[in-house]
């Protein structure tokens, strides 16, 4: 059988970031499903704004995000969506719907939020709605962290063995919902 590939996307543009660290554990959780990974950070990508033409780092980017199996995306919470610089890695995918198939079809995606507040579904909701305009999977379990203060120290190490069970968790259900879908082109979830 074919290997399954999980692509992360996430992070944001600040130096220590929580959402990239909470990306990292879920990417392991994949990995320990036998599942390659790579790890796409939101600040190394450095992609421009969106325009319609394509710069060689974005065919890069596409050309990851297409071959992968299953992907885990992971944002902080700003001001009740998902930030600027995730959205504008979304609007960076808007060239996949000229392949066969079309963005994001066949793709299972995890989803995660990461917040200052009390709230985090907000972005794990904004990312949904992508997923679906995409034509992807989410899988069911998604993972808003909130008062990422308490769960992640100022170095990015996680606090909370909780929520490490949790990343874990949905990096191992990516990776076996894209298992299905790679190999028998179905998945539980359209049961």
């Amino acid at each position: 059988m074919a290997e399954l590939k999980i692509v992360g996307l996430g992070g944001s543009l600040a130096e220590k970031s929580s959402s990239l660290a909470a990306l990292r554990i879920a990417l392991e959780g994949a990995a320990s499903n036998g599942a390659p990974t790579e790890l796409l950070d939101i600040r190394e990508l450095d992609l421009p704004m969106y325009v319609p033409d394509l710069p060689e780092a974005v065919r890069r980017f596409n050309d990851t995000i297409y071959e992968a199996d299953g992907l885990i995306w992971s944002s902080p919470l700003y001001h009740g969506t998902v930030s600027g610089a995730f959205k504008n890695a979304l609007d960076w995918l808007n060239p996949l719907g000229r392949r066969e198939p079309a963005y994001l079809t066949h793709k299972v995606i995890g989803l995660i939020s990461v917040a200052g507040g009390t709230q985090g579904l907000q972005a794990v909701n904004t990312m949904e709605f992508c997923v679906r305009a995409l034509r992807g999977w989410a899988v069911p379990l998604v993972l808003p962290i909130p008062r990422a203060r308490r769960v992640f120290d100022e170095a990015g190490k996680l606090l909370d063995e909780d929520v490490r069970r949790e990343l874990l968790a949905l990096g191992r259900e990516v990776a076996r919902a894209a298992g299905q879908v790679v190999h028998v082109m179905t998945c539980d979830y359209a049961e």
